[in-house]
């Protein structure tokens, strides 16, 4: 959607918006640290997938600036809004570094996550009613979630079978080209 925004400074994390928030979508702070993400990551160098939400229709939470995730993370979801989908191309040294995180990541991989902020939202205390309402949220969240993969495995299944009407179709054409060509439905 736009050129890639370079975070730090020194192309250790790289930005690329993907699809853009609604101009009045909230966005992490000081008041808001929890963040719900939804993402893929895969290795820079062989596009590998090691890591995602999309497979099992969840959200992973956590709090920016607490040292829960790799730098990069922290970095990049800062300046992110509720709605927005960016890639983030993460250097080693914002990521594992050189030990890497086996088997998975190699050592000194830069990785690339395609990255969702889902929402954004205070810190809460225990009491009934707030994990009630976080219970609630959560649900929410994976029903959407559950609507989006239904749409997708429908938009897969269509494909399918399309690809197999077409080979149908190219298998038609040849076994009528074996029969001499002289046309469709030829009986004996």
């Amino acid at each position: 959607m736009g050129d890639a925004i370079d975070l730090t400074g020194d192309g250790g994390v790289m930005k690329k918006i993907v699809r853009r928030a609604k101009a009045d979508a909230v966005e992490p702070s000081d008041d808001l640290p929890l963040v719900d993400v939804h993402y893929e990551g895969t290795l820079a160098d062989t596009g590998e997938v090691f890591d995602t939400t999309h497979e099992d229709n969840t959200i992973f939470s956590f709090e920016i600036g607490s040292g829960s995730v790799i730098r990069a993370w922290d970095v990049a979801l800062r300046t992110m809004k509720v709605g927005e989908v960016a890639k983030i191309t993460c250097k080693p040294e914002y990521a594992y570094g050189s030990a890497g995180s086996p088997p998975d990541i190699p050592a000194d991989a830069t990785l690339v996550f395609e990255v969702e902020l889902v929402a954004c939202r205070p810190r809460k205390g225990s009491s009934m009613s707030s994990v009630s309402e976080e219970r609630a949220r959560l649900d929410e969240l994976k029903k959407q979630r559950e609507m989006a993969a239904a749409v997708k495995e429908e938009e897969k299944k269509k494909r399918e079978e399309a690809k197999a009407a077409a080979a149908a179709r190219i298998q038609a054409k040849l076994d009528a080209k074996k029969g001499g060509g002289k046309g469709k439905g030829k009986s004996k």
